[in-house]
């Protein structure tokens, strides 16, 4: 399973940015995905998850509300819709899959992308 994230950058506070996630192969609905952050000095934390079939999405508290997971099965796609970002979203957001939704929940994963850094400025 490979993943290519993008779409980071620098942000202003309350403006929007979006993620996108691509995964290669052609399994991609077999698995739940999602988002995993970092900030520096932290450990990685879950911020959204998506069930294989996109009908499922969860949240961390901490950005439900601003941020929309989803996923494209067809295009192998998941994004993660970025609204209303604050500085404390700044991290490195890495894509990831697993095989468990569980997993993701608990913020690790079977497989990782890249990382892409979300810088938000005040």
């Amino acid at each position: 399973v490979q993943l290519q994230a993008s779409g980071g950058g620098l942000v202003q506070a309350g403006a929007s940015l979006r993620l996108s996630c691509l995964k290669s192969g052609r399994t991609f609905s077999l698995y739940p995905m999602g988002w995993v952050r970092q900030a520096p000095g932290k450990e990685r934390e879950f911020v959204a998850a998506i069930s294989m079939s996109g009908d499922n999405s969860y949240y961390a508290d901490s950005v439900k509300g601003r941020f929309t997971v989803s996923r494209d099965n067809a295009k192998n796609t998941l994004d993660l819709q970025m609204n209303s970002p604050k500085p404390e979203d700044t991290a490195v957001y890495y894509c990831a899959a697993s095989r468990q939704i569980g997993t993701l929940l608990g913020g690790s994963a079977d497989y990782w992308g890249q990382g892409t850094l979300v810088t938000v400025s005040s």
